[in-house]
């Protein structure tokens, strides 16, 4: 059975991909596009594993509860 791979080698190997898809096309807002990828998915993931408790997946996180809160609502992720 193989190893699994690391969080930070699976954005890599996406990121490579990406540029390569792009074809010479310069992209725009990489950074913000990134993080927002990146960011609901964490939201979503931490909530399910807390139990939805936003103070322990706040603390998880290291964010303070009102900004995972702020972050939720702008992701859709609140129930």
């Amino acid at each position: 059975m193989s190893e699994p791979q690391s969080i930070e080698h699976c954005i890599r190997a996406n990121l490579e991909t990406y540029f390569r898809d792009l074809d010479g096309t310069e992209p725009t807002g990489l950074y913000d596009m990134l993080v927002k990828l990146v960011e609901k998915p964490l939201l979503d993931v931490v909530m399910s594993q807390s139990g939805q408790n936003q103070s322990r997946a706040a603390e998880w996180l290291g964010l303070n509860r009102n900004t995972l809160r702020k972050k939720l609502l702008e992701h859709d992720l609140l129930k």
